[in-house]
């Protein structure tokens, strides 16, 4: 039986408030819900133990994404960042008009720009607050369906 539709992405971060800014202030996201998250049902579903959290849901252009903040069992970074060949999740790629006036608020901004992923005029590599890779691809160059 085929899906009904795609709900979100989900986002696990380390300070809620920095990535709210992050998605919300830098890439134009809206806060469409939040709720707290806690108990049993919750422990089940995420095969976590003493699970407190905050789920915050954003949406842009049809988009949905939930950043998920764990009061407990707090949260586990591997040290290494994720790389593009780890199974599972490996980016988020948005579509913008001008790259290079986009890349360059960032910076000014304090966001990490990966400049050696740098593609000409054609796409770049950014990372959110706690390392999550964001391709931002310019909207001449999207693949069409």
């Amino acid at each position: 039986m085929p899906i009904d539709a795609i709900s979100h992405i989900g986002i696990c971060v380390s300070d809620l408030e920095r990535s709210l800014t992050f998605y919300c202030d830098r890439l134009g996201f809206r806060e469409v819900a939040d709720l707290e998250i806690a108990g049993a049902q919750a422990e089940r579903l995420l095969q976590l133990s003493n699970v407190k959290l905050k789920a915050v849901y954003l949406e842009r252009d049809g988009t949905r994404i939930e950043l998920l903040s764990f009061d407990q069992p707090g949260t586990v970074d591997d040290d290494e960042g994720r790389r593009l060949n780890r199974l599972g999740l490996t980016h988020l790629s948005f579509a913008v008009h001008d790259l290079d006036a986009l890349v360059t608020e960032l910076e000014r901004e304090g966001v990490r720009v990966l400049h050696e992923t740098r593609i000409g005029d054609a796409a770049v590599m950014v990372t959110d607050p706690d390392g999550t890779r964001i391709e931002l691809y310019h909207s001449d160059r999207v693949p069409k369906s």
